[in-house]
C-alpha cells in the first residue's frame, strides 16, 4: 500500500514574476507587430496561471498528475506546481462530530438512545483521499457502528447485571477507552486520527423509559428500606443490653418481643409514631 508523501512546491512568488514578464513581452511585441510570438508568448503565459495554488495553516493540498500520486503539500504558502496536477484540498484541523442519539440494544437486549461526541482529524492524506471515497461520510457511518457494538458490549446499568461491573451508565473511563480504541481501529484504514470520542446522550428508549424507571425507584426503595431495617435490628440491640446490663428493668421474653415489636415500628415507619400512654402497670 502507498503511503503519505510530503512535498514542497516551488515559491509562487518566482514563478508569479516570470508571469508578469512574459506578459509585459507580449504587451511589447504587439507594438513591434510581432503577432505570431506575441500570442505564443501570451499563451505560455497563461498556461503558467493553473499551477498557482495557495495553502493555509493546517492544510494540506494532495497532488495527482495523470493518474499518479505525486505527493502532499503540507506547507502553509503561495506555491507553484506543474499545471496539469490536478489539486485537492483537504483540511488537517481538528473536527468535531456530534452525533445524533440513535436507537440501538443494549447487552440485555433493552432499546437505548445513545449519541457521541468525536473529535477527529486527518492524520494521513494518501489514505483519506485514496482509500475511501468520502473520507468525512466513512467518519460518520465507522461511528454509529462503533456505537452499535459498544452498546452491545455493555448493559446501559448494573440494576440490569448484577453481575456487570462496567455498565454503560457507571463506567465511564473503561467504555470510553473501549470506544477511542473500536473507532481508532476503524478509521485509521482512512488516516483519521482519534483523538477523542465520549458518550454525550446516553438514555433508555422512550417506550421503557418509564417502567424502567420505576424499576429504579423500587430499587432504590429497597436498598433504602433494608439499610434502615439494619439500622433499627442494630439500635434495639443496643437498647437491649443497655437495660440488661444497667438493671433498669427486668423483662421477660414476652415483654422483650412487645418492646422489640414497638421499636421496630416505631424505627422503620416512614411517619412519626403517635405515643399512647399506659395509665397502669405493665402487666395490663
Amino acid at each position: 500500500m502507498k503511503q503519505e508523501n510530503t512535498v514542497i512546491p516551488s515559491s509562487g512568488f518566482m514563478m508569479l514574476g516570470l508571469f508578469f514578464l512574459l506578459f509585459a513581452a507580449t504587451i511589447g511585441l504587439f507594438f513591434a507587430k510581432m503577432i505570431v510570438l506575441a500570442v505564443l508568448i501570451l499563451v505560455i503565459s497563461f498556461f503558467i496561471l493553473p499551477g498557482f495554488f495557495i495553502n493555509n495553516p493546517n492544510e494540506s493540498t494532495v497532488l495527482v498528475l495523470f493518474g499518479k500520486y505525486q505527493g502532499s503539500a503540507k506547507e502553509g504558502g503561495f506555491f507553484w506546481v506543474n499545471p496539469f496536477n490536478t489539486k485537492a484540498k483537504i483540511s488537517l484541523r481538528a473536527r468535531n462530530l456530534d452525533s445524533q442519539p440513535i436507537k440501538v440494544n443494549d447487552k440485555l437486549g433493552n432499546p437505548i438512545m445513545i449519541g457521541i461526541v468525536l473529535v477527529w482529524r486527518v492524520s494521513n492524506t494518501f489514505k483519506a483521499a485514496f482509500e475511501v471515497n468520502n473520507y468525512e461520510s466513512f467518519v460518520k457511518i465507522q461511528s454509529e457502528a462503533a456505537i452499535r457494538k459498544l452498546a452491545g458490549t455493555y448493559p446501559y446499568d448494573n440494576f440490569d447485571d448484577e453481575q456487570a461491573e462496567i455498565s454503560l451508565r457507571s463506567g465511564n473511563n473503561e467504555v470510553h477507552e473501549e470506544l477511542m480504541r473500536e473507532l481508532t481501529e476503524r478509521l485509521t484504514f482512512a488516516g483519521i486520527e482519534v483523538m477523542e470520542a465520549r458518550i454525550s446522550n446516553l438514555a433508555y428508549a422512550q417506550e421503557i423509559a418509564g417502567a424502567m424507571l420505576q424499576r429504579q425507584q423500587a430499587t432504590a426503595i429497597v436498598a433504602a428500606r433494608t439499610k434502615i431495617v439494619e439500622g433499627a435490628v442494630g439500635m434495639v440491640d443496643l437498647a437491649l443490653k443497655a437495660l440488661s446490663q444497667k438493671n433498669i428493668i427486668e423483662l421477660d421474653d414476652d415483654k422483650k418481643a412487645a418492646m422489640v415489636s414497638n421499636l421496630m415500628v416505631v424505627l422503620c415507619s416512614d411517619k412519626s409514631a403517635n405515643p399512647v400512654i399506659n395509665a397502669g402497670t405493665l402487666n395490663h
